[in-house]
């Protein structure tokens, strides 16, 4: 396949920092609980920042580090589940904030496996010549979605923002997608949407919880199934698309959820977990920002250098899921 190069990345959280112990002070946890069951010791926390602004911030340092200015974007493509608005979208506010006035926008909901769409999606806009330069981003908001009295959902989730700048290359690519729209109802946050004056409960019950709030919430056990089969599983297809087996691959950067979930992915591919690039300790889960943040964060700690094939892999709500092989 044609592939991408991946011309500079950036990363951007908010300064402010929720430890565990921060945690058991509002909800019944403590740091033992929550680091033995997740790995996560503290995540960065939202004080009013606009997802735009997050996505904004990130944007900026990988134009620098691509030593490019907005005006040279053609595409700029934003993942994110937490949109400030239900329009506009959240990548217009990005480009008008970037003067990437020639840029197209849009913006992708696949949650937490939300950044290989978006990627691959590039890729392909990329590749037909119409495209020169593309913008990726993954924008995510998830203290706005987050209930601070739930503690199997607050201890788990981090704000933050982290972006690709990219061009077609004739480098090593694959993608392996997917989705299970049976699991819808295992992570769901409904629209924050006033009761209408008519529904037919009966005829659009769709199975998920009955909630009237907005908050995220999942079936952990779940979710954790889901998880736990499909890393190795989206990852062994992407892999076999360009006949490589997982030792091949230099660093894994996967979807930053759960250590357990990490572990039992290293297990299943029969790769050592110093293979796999791990922030959750620091960052906890950013959804669709979680692969992009820890992605630029082993390039600036040197453990990806050029020419290294990765494997980004994720999964999210939908169910969705999603494996990019590359070469940096």
């Amino acid at each position: 396949m044609q592939g991408i190069n991946v011309l500079g990345t950036g990363f951007y959280v908010p300064e402010n920092i929720m430890t565990n112990e921060d945690l058991s002070k509002i909800v019944e946890t403590n740091d033992e609980w929550i680091t033995t069951r997740t790995g996560i010791k503290q995540r960065h926390i939202s004080t009013g920042h606009p997802t735009w602004y997050l996505g904004v911030e990130a944007a900026r340092k990988a134009l620098d580090d691509a030593n490019l200015d907005g005006s040279e974007i053609d595409l700029i493509i934003v993942s994110t589940t937490t949109p400030d608005y239900y329009t506009p979208s959240c990548a217009c506010i990005v480009q008008r904030e970037l003067k990437a006035t020639n840029a197209m926008t849009m913006d992708v909901n696949c949650a937490c496996a939300g950044f290989t769409y978006t990627l691959d999606m590039a890729r392909r806009y990329l590749i037909t010549g119409d495209v020169k330069k593309a913008l990726v981003i993954g924008a995510e908001n998830l203290s706005t979605i987050i209930d601070y009295d739930d503690r199997a959902t607050c201890i788990l989730f981090g704000d933050g923002a982290a972006a690709f700048v990219v061009e077609a290359s004739d480098k090593l690519y694959a993608s392996f997608l997917g989705a299970d729209g049976n699991g819808a109802k295992y992570l769901i946050a409904k629209h924050n949407n006033p009761t209408r004056w008519h529904k037919d409960e009966e005829r659009f019950n769709d199975g998920t919880p009955e909630t009237d709030r907005h908050y995220l919430s999942q079936d952990g056990k779940e979710v954790y199934k889901f998880a736990t089969k499909i890393l190795p599983f989206a990852a062994s297809k992407a892999l076999e698309k360009v006949n490589m087996n997982p030792e091949d691959i230099d660093c894994y950067i996967p979807h930053q959820a759960n250590l357990r979930i990490i572990q039992t992915a290293s297990s299943n591919l029969g790769i050592p977990m110093d293979k796999f690039y791990v922030t959750l300790e620091r960052y906890g889960n950013t959804s669709s920002s979680s692969i992009p943040i820890a992605f630029d964060e082993a390039v600036k700690n040197g453990i990806i250098k050029r020419g290294d094939k990765i494997c980004l892999v994720g999964f999210g709500a939908g169910l969705t899921y999603g494996a990019i092989i590359l070469e940096y």
